[in-house]
């Protein structure tokens, strides 16, 4: 009896669902490019020079008048022209962003490092914080792109612009990625059928 028992009780052990390593492999693609999403979009907020047009540098901190003689360049934190509330919202859109995209990619690696519901539910919170993060990132790049419309060409637009528009569209890939590798994992089959027709 013992034997039959054993036996009866191991396929059901083996039957279990573990990770599978395409999952996996999934979930770590898409913190790491969270966390580049992160890099990027701090790295385009504190610096925040976007636009440079007639020796004028637009940026969502300072507006600076680049001299010809190499001189240090005029920076000043009033644009004027009726620009500076529009200017601050997109200061605290695209601020918020790289917030919601930190807490969003701290939940995802908490997930990780949980089972059960909880670790479900937390990337679950994570995903909907990075698509958060995405949608507002976008709104302070179209803010500021229609704020300085006049003065905008496609070649004066910075490198650092360039990472803030990079960022967005990451974070929005993954963000739609983290909320469907769930349902992914479920039409996948378990480790323990590989292999079984």
């Amino acid at each position: 009896m013992t034997a039959i028992k054993m036996r009866a009780v191991a396929p059901a052990a083996q039957g279990k669902s573990r990770p599978l390593f395409m999952e996996v492999l999934c979930r770590s693609l898409i913190i790491l490019c969270v966390a580049l999403s992160v890099v990027l979009s701090s790295v385009a907020v504190c610096d925040g020079h976007w636009l440079l047009s007639d020796r004028r540098m637009f940026g969502l901190w300072f507006f600076c008048v680049v001299e010809d003689s190499g001189a240090a360049p005029n920076c000043s934190r009033h644009i004027g022209e009726g620009l500076d509330p529009g200017l601050c919202v997109c200061r605290s859109v695209v601020s918020l962003a790289v917030v919601s995209a930190i807490f969003g990619l701290e939940l995802l690696v908490m997930s990780q490092v949980s089972e059960g519901q909880a670790s479900s539910q937390r990337w679950h919170l994570g995903a909907w914080l990075v698509l958060l993060a995405a949608g507002l990132a976008a709104g302070g790049v179209a803010t500021f792109v229609f704020l300085f419309w006049e003065h905008a060409t496609p070649l004066g637009f910075t490198l650092t612009f360039c990472c803030q528009f990079t960022a967005t569209f990451l974070l929005f890939l993954n963000g739609m990625a983290a909320r469907h590798i769930q349902n992914m994992a479920e039409l996948l089959p378990s480790s323990g059928h590989l292999g079984k027709p």
